[in-house]
């Protein structure tokens, strides 16, 4: 397998600017979805985890009743990827699809 560029902290501070909510957080971007309730944290959970796996790239996930918080970072590669930011872009739109804040 080819290795991934990774990318570093002032391209990945501008890569953030047109995710809201995201925070760089070292080698890893993470952002916190709040749901209406316990079961709309589990549906988009389960619903990103057909998502990471189709694009096989999977993020950390913590659910706290109704709030989820995702963190991205290429274990693999030590660092930020472009798989992150795509991850991040697709988990904000899926949680925006389902009412989140």
């Amino acid at each position: 397998m080819a290795k991934m560029t990774t990318i570093g902290e002032p391209e990945a501070l501008r890569r953030l600017k047109v995710l809201p909510s995201w925070e760089l957080d070292g080698a890893s971007i993470r952002r916190k979805f709040t749901f209406a309730g316990f079961p709309d944290a589990l549906a988009f959970v389960v619903r990103l985890g057909f998502d990471a796996e189709a694009a096989d790239h999977h993020p950390d996930i913590l659910v706290n009743y109704k709030r989820v918080t995702l963190t991205y970072t290429t274990h693999s590669e030590g660092g930020l990827t472009e798989k992150d930011f795509a991850g991040a872009a697709q988990a904000n739109a899926l949680a925006a699809s389902m009412g989140a804040e």
